[in-house]
């Protein structure tokens, strides 16, 4: 592979985009190419990134579709999306409480938290 020019053109930046797109990896690409992941880093860029950030966008969304549904998986998705996007945390506190005490709740946020 080392020392092959290499030229991209409209077919092979398509494929590197659609490869990347679907999840593919840079030394999966590159191999697909038949290119060293340097020269595949140094000609398709633009291509990497945007492949990336559109497969990134395409699982987002089908998240947020699935968190903001009522269906199977609703719960676990919007709590999933909660923790990674807005903050949220469980705090374990290893209390044990007798059957008989009461239980207090306390909701706070992140900079209740902080302060």
């Amino acid at each position: 592979m080392q020392g092959k020019q290499h030229n991209p053109n409209d077919e092979t930046r398509g494929a590197v985009h659609l490869m990347t797109s679907r999840g593919a990896t840079q030394s999966m690409a590159a191999d697909a190419l038949g290119i060293e992941e340097k020269c595949l880093r140094r000609h398709y860029r633009d291509e990497l990134d945007g492949g990336v950030v559109q497969a990134d966008m395409a699982v987002a969304g089908n998240l947020f579709r699935i968190a903001t549904s009522e269906g199977p998986g609703a719960v676990i998705a919007a709590i999933f999306w909660l923790k990674t996007r807005a903050g949220w945390r469980e705090v374990g506190r290893g209390v044990e409480v007798a059957a008989d005490q009461p239980i207090t709740i306390r909701w706070a946020t992140a900079a209740d938290e902080a302060a």
